[in-house]
């Protein structure tokens, strides 16, 4: 399984975050307007899920063991909410 969901091209066309699922965790990349952050989080790793809807959009907070929380903004609900599922699926 790999797949991968970015964030709206409405609220950011040109610094697009990305989610990437993989066998053995998610890959995070925060884009920014020069460089950026990518962070891995094995499944094991991830304590829970939690996502904050606003009208359009939604964020995605995963929150790892011993580490701080991880937030990636802009995602459409759906995606959102398909992103908490799969990682959900593998905790």
């Amino acid at each position: 399984m790999n797949e991968v969901f970015k964030s709206s091209s409405i609220k950011d066309p040109v610094r697009p975050n990305e989610v990437q699922l993989t066998d053995k965790g998610v890959s995070f990349k925060m884009r920014k307007l020069i460089g950026g952050t990518e962070q891995f989080v094995f499944y094991s790793d991830i304590s829970g899920v939690e996502i904050d809807s606003g009208m359009f959009f939604a964020t995605i907070r995963v929150i790892p063991r011993a580490r701080p929380e991880i937030v990636i903004e802009n995602f459409t609900k759906s995606d959102a909410q398909r992103i908490k599922a799969l990682i959900l699926e593998r905790v």
